[in-house]
């Protein structure tokens, strides 16, 4: 028994077993490395072609290589790829016309585009990413939580439920109730026009997702039944005010009338 014993555990065994090991380690990298080297060739052509849409469309403004002009435009070099997403998305780039802040329009490129164009800008240096499906789904979210995030951060400027409002300047907040959750988000993340940027350090990305959950509901039309304008609990008790006030003034007069 000891003979076949010997037979069957050759001197060399544990060597071939070594290089047989490490030649499958080899293999099995290999093989994990070869599906992120087709990701990075197709983002390769994404940068490639949405640095041609950029020379075509963007470049008068911001510059050839994005560095921005003074004056004219910002640069977007560092600005990341939410941005792009947000300001092409909504149709505010390019821009018509200069004015006091970038008008939302139809969008003039196609989602393809618009990703290729925030994959070139978001090669220029780190920035915020575009948000996935999660971050920005409401039926996850605290409608609740997200009342109270938006009234102490957004109300101000948007009104209590999104309904937007005028600011200085010839600026103003827009309505919330037609923009996507995406862009809502990615909003929160860059700051455009003269918007905070609420950035994870001080709004976390689950607070972001709450505000969300709260604006999807203010989509459906007043509890009440009429809106008011939306524009906040004060301009309301100031209609109610002078709304009951004038009633009883009038329904005083009626009696003085009648009574005389």
């Amino acid at each position: 028994m000891r003979t076949v014993a010997l037979k069957r555990h050759h001197r060399a065994a544990p060597l071939i077993l070594m290089f047989a090991l490490l030649a499958g380690l080899t293999m099995a990298a290999s093989f994990a490395r070869s599906e992120p080297a087709q990701a990075t060739v197709a983002s390769e052509d994404a940068i490639q072609e949405g640095q041609k849409l950029f020379a075509a469309n963007c470049a008068t403004c911001h510059g050839l290589s994005a560095q921005g002009q003074d004056g004219v435009a910002p640069t977007l070099v560092g600005v990341g790829a939410a941005a792009v997403d947000f300001q092409v998305g909504t149709g505010r780039m390019p821009m018509q016309a200069s004015g006091p802040q970038a008008i939302a329009k139809d969008v003039q490129f196609n989602d393809k585009q618009i990703a290729q164009l925030a994959a070139y800008v978001a090669s220029l240096g780190p920035g915020p990413s575009v948000p996935d499906a999660e971050a920005v789904d409401a039926a996850l979210g605290d409608p609740a939580n997200g009342m109270q995030l938006f009234r102490t951060n957004c109300s101000m400027c948007h009104g209590s439920v999104g309904g937007g409002g005028a600011l200085s300047q010839g600026k103003y907040a827009p309505a919330l109730w037609a923009t996507t959750p995406t862009h809502i988000y990615e909003a929160m993340l860059v700051g455009p026009q003269s918007m905070p940027v609420f950035n994870d350090a001080n709004m976390t990305p689950e607070d972001k997702r709450d505000i969300i959950a709260f604006l999807e509901e203010q989509r459906d039309g007043a509890p009440g039944g009429l809106s008011l304008g939306t524009i906040g609990p004060v301009a309301e008790g100031l209609w109610a005010w002078l709304l009951g006030m004038g009633l009883i003034v009038g329904f005083t007069v009626w009696i003085g009338v009648r009574s005389s």
